[in-house]
Formats: structure tokens, C-alpha cells, sequence
């Protein structure tokens, strides 16, 4: 009896080492690793997600609008994606490239720079609020409380609404929230 579950646990033994696979893989080259590890570092989060079959959230609705190149740039730069892929709901205030255009020269690509990260960073958090109200329903705000910790004043004039001294100029509902295209660049006030 003894022998007997011996020599079946052998042959379960050799079965199982067997049918164990024994591949060879091939190394990649360094640049192939380091383009993937570099991929892989730059490109992690939902919004590297492909999705064709949504409704456009609002980082998607910015890529896609050949106004807005500027505020996708900065916000690449301040590694925001991530945050205007959220289930929000957001309302994302939209610099076109004409309001980055008109700030002195020069601040755009200095806030662009790596070192510059953290201000740029509090700069974009200050156009976007938590919520998603329609433009004529800004009318009943007096200030909202921006991503950054900072509040903006809300005005009127006629229909205009006004983000601080930026004129909401086009909305655009998204999966996500709503993305109010803004003819300036809101700049938080410093402490």
C-alpha cells in the first residue's frame, strides 16, 4: 500500500513537471524598454483610456478643439489629466488660445517650464469648480469656490456672465460636468 502511493505520487509528479511550459523570452532592445518604461510613467490613468462610445468628459472635449492647444499644453504640464477625467460633476472655465495670447509675454511659456509646475498647477485649479450649472444659472451666484481653495466672484451684465473679468463666450455640456469657454485667463489673486 505503501509502494503504491509512492509510485502514484511520482507519476503525479512527473505529469505535472510534464505539462509545465518552458518558453524562452526574448529580451526586448533598450530603446524598446526604455520607450515602454517611459510610456508607462508619462501615460498612467484614466485618461489614457481609449473610449469611443462616451460622452466626451471635459479633457476630451478640450483636446478635440483646436482653440483650447494652450490649455491642453498647460494642463499636460501641471500632470492634470487625471483630475478632468474624474466623475466630477466639473465645470471646467476654458481659456481660448487668443486669452492666453493676451497675457504678457513671456508667461506662458515660463509657466510651461518643469520648475513652473506647481504655479501652473493653482492657476488651472482656479478655472475649475465642482458642480455642473448652466451659464444662465451662474446668474444666481455671487462667488464659487474654486479647485484651488480659492474663490471667484460670479457677475452680470445683460445676458453676459462673467467668471471673475472672464466672459463666458460658449458652454459645452460634457459626461462629466460642462466646459464653459471663457475669453480670458483667470488668474487667482496672490496672498
Amino acid at each position: 500500500m505503501k509502494t503504491t502511493k509512492v509510485t502514484l505520487l511520482i507519476l503525479i509528479c512527473t505529469v505535472f513537471l510534464a505539462s509545465c511550459k518552458t518558453e524562452t523570452k526574448k529580451e526586448p532592445s533598450d530603446s524598446t524598454t526604455e520607450k515602454t518604461a517611459t510610456e508607462t510613467t508619462t501615460k498612467q490613468g484614466q485618461a489614457f483610456i481609449q473610449d469611443d462610445e462616451a460622452t466626451p468628459n471635459v479633457l476630451n472635449i478640450a483636446i478635440s478643439s483646436k482653440d483650447h492647444t494652450t490649455l491642453v499644453a498647460a494642463v499636460q504640464a501641471a500632470e492634470l489629466e487625471n483630475a478632468l477625467v474624474n466623475a466630477g460633476p466639473l465645470m471646467v472655465f476654458a481659456p481660448t488660445n487668443e486669452a492666453f495670447d493676451a497675457l504678457p509675454e513671456g508667461t506662458v511659456e515660463n509657466l510651461l517650464k518643469p520648475e513652473s509646475k506647481d504655479a501652473l498647477a493653482n492657476i488651472l485649479k482656479y478655472h475649475v469648480t465642482p458642480g455642473n450649472y448652466s451659464k444662465d444659472f451662474l446668474k444666481k451666484f455671487k462667488k464659487l469656490g474654486q479647485s484651488n481653495g480659492v474663490d471667484v466672484m460670479v457677475t452680470t451684465k445683460g445676458d453676459d456672465v462673467f467668471i471673475g473679468e472672464a466672459r463666458i463666450v460658449a458652454s459645452v455640456p460634457a459626461g462629466n460636468g460642462i466646459v464653459h469657454v471663457i475669453d480670458k485667463v483667470l488668474l487667482p489673486p496672490s496672498n
